[in-house]
């Protein structure tokens, strides 16, 4: 994709006109009490009764297809917990980094919803919506740096591996835990509910790279309430309204290469990954809409 079709990608459009049912599926998810909910699915996914975790796993696995052929646990009953297996490993190589060091990869396996350019401030979030990024990142002062940069949004589907990984060598700086709603983020409700993104809870970890500031933005959903990373454990609740904003000194050491992993959903959910303008470009193979994987290449950093 060159960098005509991101910014084409990112021009306004008109909203598909929604059907009778796609309103519904919005309507029900205001009707329900999305953070209780989320709350019960919590506490189910973590059961170790016997009983509640095979019918868990063993119902999910067939509804979904699932295969346990790239997990490190290849048997169902081996997990404690209908979570554990939500947020199973992979063996080792089974999501290969390229050769080459320029590339900077998909954080998570899912679908790309969208790799447009910014618009200044301005994000798409789907056909006729955008958002701010300066609402998602909560109004983060890094912010300006990622102005008319490139964002990739990659929807993780209940089926996909759910843990998330680095898509650069990167220090971390900075995270942010904004509290906010549990809606759906699947394809309909992000055409149908404005400023999606920037409405649900969400973690934002900032990190220093060798092309500059790059954010990822860690969404959660309807059934989502627990985002954990590798350096601070579980990070969401379900309690409190403001802002958490957590700094990361360079002696902390908090450093993470390309390909190693950065956290994981208790559940699905959606990563943004927002780089600067300027120093990376959108591999020419990436569109919108395509299944991506761990690894999988979506810009390169320009050679400067």
């Amino acid at each position: 994709m060159s960098a005509n079709d991101a910014d084409a990608a990112a021009a306004p459009s008109a909203p598909d006109t929604p059907t009778l049912r796609e309103r519904a599926f919005l309507w029900l998810q205001y009707l329900l009490p999305r953070r209780r909910l989320s709350a019960l699915v919590h506490r189910l996914a973590r059961s170790r009764r016997p009983w509640l975790r095979t019918l868990l796993i063993r119902g999910f696995m067939r509804h979904f297809r699932i295969s346990l052929d790239e997990a490190q646990v290849r048997h169902a009953g081996d997990f404690p917990s209908f979570n554990a297996f939500f947020t199973r490993a992979l063996v080792a190589g089974a999501r290969p980094m390229p050769s080459d060091p320029q590339a900077i990869v998909s954080p998570a396996d899912g679908r790309l919803y969208h790799a447009a350019a910014l618009a200044g401030d301005r994000m798409l979030q789907a056909k006729g919506h955008h958002y701010s990024l300066e609402a998602l990142l909560a109004g983060h002062p890094r912010a300006a740096d990622l102005a008319d940069g490139l964002a990739f949004t990659v929807y993780l589907a209940p089926y996909n591996y759910h843990r998330f990984h680095m898509p650069m060598d990167g220090r971390l700086v900075a995270m942010s835990h904004v509290p906010g709603d549990l809606f759906s983020v699947n394809e309909t409700t992000a055409r149908l509910l404005p400023g999606l993104f920037a409405r649900n809870e969400r973690v934002v970890c900032h990190f220093d790279t060798d092309c500059g500031p790059v954010a990822v933005v860690l969404v959660g959903a309807l059934n989502v309430g627990s985002i954990e990373t590798v350096w601070a454990g579980e990070v969401t609740g379900w309690g409190g309204r403001d802002v958490r904003h957590y700094d990361y000194p360079a002696d902390d050491g908090v450093r993470l290469a390309r390909g190693e992993e950065l956290g994981r959903f208790n559940m699905g959910s959606t990563v943004i990954l927002v780089l600067p303008r300027g120093s990376v470009e959108v591999a020419d193979d990436v569109v919108a809409g395509q299944v991506v994987q761990v690894g999988q290449v979506l810009a390169r950093r320009l050679r400067g």
